[in-house]
């Protein structure tokens, strides 16, 4: 893809999310995002090898009742998002393990397929819970949600840019060729500046810059590990992109990876530092 063609379509759509953040009401952003996840899992089913749209649809719909029930569930202090968004932050630290293990469940076998269904959903639904506890925190909700997006964002030119023009040291050759550490250093640099420029917005005091600096580290650590088990899953399966949707950047999976990593990461470090 080119630089140009990439950029123009990151500046078409960086808008839309945005605006949904600051003006949408958590149930309706929470809404949306699952119709975006949604179609992201129907993407996933191609990493699995399912192909026939019954049982694609089929997995949807599963996904999406078990959105449904634990927002049924939740009660007012959100528990179960809570404790799926707890979830989802350590199932990143064990898709780790499983990036170590590059060969790891890619036959294609029944039993393969099943695992890799559930990463899916173990990708998507702690961070759609994520998202809903976020942004319903009052009276900044709204802005976190926008902010640990930013990371992501920040994140992920930062490493393109700094990548393409100093990238020397591969950073997982086998997983993603084209990323290398001194990209992944670039997109920390970056993000590090964001939480500087950010802190004012977000309702806290400077003396708690070093745990909002220390939070958004990891969550841009997180995001490349979110970056590279998709391109893992999509080595597996033989695809270059999850799908065509947006040009210069693939289908939605591929506009989503680094982000369902970052959520749960984000919303669980926020907590845990009192931020």
């Amino acid at each position: 893809m080119s630089r140009r063609q990439r950029i123009t379509t990151a500046l078409f759509l960086a808008p839309l999310p945005v605006l949904a953040v600051l003006l949408l009401p958590t149930p309706w952003l929470a809404a949306v995002v699952a119709l975006v996840m949604l179609g992201g899992l129907w993407e996933w089913t191609r990493f699995a090898g399912i192909a026939e749209p019954l049982p694609r649809a089929a997995f949807l719909a599963a996904n999406a009742l078990l959105m449904a029930a634990l927002v049924w569930a939740a009660g007012p202090g959100l528990f179960t998002l809570k404790i799926v968004s707890l979830v989802g932050a350590a199932w990143w630290l064990a898709v780790l393990l499983w990036l170590r293990r590059g060969r790891f469940a890619a036959d294609d076998t029944p039993r393969n397929r099943a695992l890799k269904l559930l990463a899916g959903s173990l990708c998507v639904l702690p961070a759609w819970c994520a998202l809903g506890w976020l942004h319903s925190e009052d009276p900044y909700g709204a802005r976190w949600t926008l902010f640990a997006l930013l990371i992501v964002w920040v994140a992920d030119s930062g490493a393109y840019f700094a990548g393409t023009k100093w990238g020397r040291k591969k950073l997982a050759p086998s997983i993603s060729p084209g990323k290398s550490w001194e990209g992944v250093y670039g997109g920390l640099a970056a993000t590090a500046v964001l939480a500087v420029v950010a802190l004012p917005f977000l309702g806290i005091g400077w003396g708690q810059l070093p745990a909002l600096v220390l939070v958004t580290l990891v969550v841009a650590g997180a995001s490349v590990v979110g970056d590279l088990f998709e391109s893992l899953m999509k080595r597996h399966s033989g695809v270059k992109d999850s799908g065509d949707l947006f040009p210069g950047h693939g289908g939605m999976m591929d506009r989503l990876d680094s982000i369902l990593a970052a959520l749960p990461v984000f919303v669980v470090g926020k907590a845990w530092l009192g931020l």
